[in-house]
């Protein structure tokens, strides 16, 4: 299986011009464990901490999700906290897509927060494409601006890139106007390698963004794994001057290791990826206890999580 991944890698190669390293796995995982040694001080942590609410898709994926929830989660979205606090609000609310229309209707037309749209298939992908690529319509018709779907990985594992790389062009051009972000689902991908070739599949095919997990696999978001994402989309600027985006989701739970990923971020990408625009987490389990550092660093003194209201 490695040996066939490392064959396309190298005919993608060929092809596009970019040049596909083998990822050394010592070399990943040892300067990724150096970013959870980074230690960030008073103003500066509290910058980060800010930033990265501003980075975050909150979301909701139940079979229980209601119109008042959706709405719950727009509100604490626009203001995640009192305004004394200055906090901006997030990036995104992520929902499925029969559920984006009551979140287009609270938020409005000009809201600072986008819609997100789990679709194809979410979590597995394995629906026909015919149906994935209508469930994307639906969800832009009815006022997503950002479209997240998940890449056939039977496909990508059974050696059939091309089959992978058409259907995700196909997904964006469904998208119109929609950003379009490309999930891997790092956790079924099993090597560096296959999470490198496919990070270069999903650019090449047109994705905004690119994203680790759907949340629903383990593991899910990793700093080594993030790590080589970023490191291929720093390689593809370089080869095409194109930005493309990085949603880390799943398993990120604490603001220490949002800031973790945020110094990964600038050293590999620089700070023009300091942005909403081209960074995100996936982690809505994350936001509350970055609120709360923030409400230590700005009073002095920690409040009990029951005092922020659930994502």
């Amino acid at each position: 299986m490695k040996a066939v991944a490392l064959l396309k890698a190298e005919k993608l190669s060929r092809q596009t011009g970019v040049f596909l390293p083998t990822v050394d796995q010592v070399m990943v995982e040892e300067r990724a464990a150096s970013f959870t040694k980074r230690s960030i001080k008073s103003g500066a942590k509290l910058a980060g901490l800010k930033l990265a609410v501003s980075m975050m898709d909150l979301t909701t994926l139940e079979g229980k999700d209601t119109p008042g929830k959706v709405a719950y989660l727009c509100r604490k979205a626009l203001q995640p906290l009192d305004a004394k606090y200055d906090v901006p609000p997030c990036g995104a609310v992520c929902v499925y897509p029969n559920m984006v229309k009551y979140a287009r209707r609270f938020l409005g037309e000009d809201s600072p927060v986008h819609v997100a749209s789990v679709a194809t298939g979410f979590p597995s992908g394995q629906m026909p494409l015919r149906t994935r690529l209508e469930e994307v319509r639906r969800a832009v018709a009815d006022g997503a601006d950002e479209i997240d779907m998940v890449i056939n990985r039977g496909a990508f594992l059974a050696g059939d890139h091309a089959l992978v790389f058409d259907e995700i062009a196909a997904i964006k051009e469904a998208c119109g106007p929609a950003h379009l972000k490309v999930i891997l689902e790092t956790g079924e991908l099993v090597t560096y390698d296959n999470v490198r070739v496919a990070s270069q599949i999903a650019m090449e095919a047109g994705g905004d963004f690119i994203k680790t997990s759907t949340g629903k696999v383990a593991p899910a978001a990793t700093i080594p794994v993030t790590l080589v994402m970023l490191e291929a989309i720093r390689d593809y600027f370089f080869a095409t001057g194109i930005r493309i985006g990085m949603k880390p989701a799943g398993g990120i739970r604490n603001s220490k290791q949002a800031l973790h990923y945020l110094v990964m971020v600038r050293e590999t990408l620089g700070d023009d990826w300091l942005t909403p625009d081209l960074f995100r987490f996936g982690a809505s389990t994350l936001v509350n206890d970055v609120l709360m550092q923030i409400v230590k660093a700005v009073e002095g003194n920690y409040q009990s999580l029951d005092y922020f209201s659930l994502p």
